[in-house]
């Protein structure tokens, strides 16, 4: 088996499961953790067995990896994917791809331009029950998809590990948004029109936290999208999203804790697909672990074979622009 060798820049909260990942998974050694942060650099680098440091040319210049992996803040994305381009590195980079779709653009030509791989790492279509949802449309068990409503509502203190957050003025669709974006492109096509409503529910916030998001598909069909981060449930459902697509032949519930319904004119069936929990996971967590360990395994069966990402940069640029866009609707 091939062996790849890569570096990850990035040491904050969420780059942690991407370190645990990649320390799991067979055919890739990391070599190299890389923040500006030293504490935080030798921390991640424990995590992977590798070697830490505080400069990311310092890096590629002494380890020569095969790819790179970006767990930074968007503003700082273009910089680095160049510069790994440059060096001839694959890329996979954080969502959102960037804070601009100009700057987007540049890291997609930077990437083509040098001839490397460039996969964003839009992690929640490769949660199990995601790829269930998505399994259920393709056997045609519900018919032609004419409406979904995707929901992301909760009450967690995401600012408590990510603290910088609350000083976003593009919160809810930046940090969630564009991965239920990306859902319901995965699950109803390309997206036509958009209209957006936001509000900031939750004290002391820059950005919003409430969203709702119409999508209008090819042939009529519709998503609704629905965010909050101060909605309370209980118990509170975070961090799983909820989704229910229509169809001509039957409709899907993806309810909470895992439990899907698949209903038509002959009856219903239930089905459980609850995540697998990694050995260095949590129960609470563990949907997002999990799916952090699928897609980063299908990057590096995109290596072995020679062949592109379920999702690269160039096609996440749409992503973007809807993200984009849904703030210019708002503001109207």
């Amino acid at each position: 088996m091939t062996e790849h060798r890569g570096c990850v820049v990035g040491a904050g909260f969420f780059a942690r499961n991407h370190l645990h990942a990649w320390r799991g998974l067979d055919g890739v050694r990391i070599e190299g953790v890389c923040d500006v942060d030293a504490g935080r650099a030798e921390a991640g680098a424990a995590i992977a067995g590798a070697r830490s440091f505080t400069d990311m040319r310092t890096m590629l210049g002494e380890l020569r990896p095969d790819f790179v992996d970006i767990v930074t803040p968007p503003n700082t994305h273009r910089e680095l994917v160049e510069l790994a381009a440059g060096l001839g590195c694959h890329v996979i980079c954080q969502k959102p791809l960037a804070p601009d779709p100009a700057d987007a653009r540049a890291m997609v030509d930077a990437c083509d331009e040098a001839g490397v791989r460039f996969m964003v790492h839009e992690n929640f279509r490769f949660q199990t029950p995601m790829r269930a949802v998505r399994r259920v449309i393709d056997e045609g068990r519900i018919g032609n998809p004419s409406y979904a409503r995707i929901q992301h509502r909760h009450h967690h203190d995401i600012f408590a590990t990510q603290p910088r957050l609350r000083t976003e003025k593009r919160l809810a669709v930046m940090d969630v948004g564009v991965h239920l974006l990306d859902l319901a492109r995965f699950f109803m096509g390309e997206v036509e029109d958009l209209h957006a409503r936001m509000r900031s529910v939750g004290p002391g916030l820059a950005g919003e936290d409430s969203v709702v998001l119409s999508l209008g598909h090819a042939g009529e069909a519709a998503t609704l999208i629905d965010i909050s981060f101060a909605s309370w449930r209980q118990p509170d459902p975070f961090p799983q999203t909820l989704v229910r697509i229509e169809g001509d032949r039957g409709t899907l519930e993806l309810r909470e804790d895992f439990h899907m319904r698949v209903s038509s004119g002959a009856g219903g069936e239930d089905f459980h697909v609850p995540p697998t929990i990694p050995a260095w996971g949590s129960a609470e967590r563990a949907v997002v672990e999990e799916s952090v360990v699928a897609i980063q395994r299908h990057w590096l069966e995109c290596l072995n074979a020679g062949c592109g990402p379920e999702t690269p940069g160039s096609d996440n640029l749409r992503v973007l622009e809807l993200a984009v866009s849904a703030y210019r609707d708002a503001g109207r």
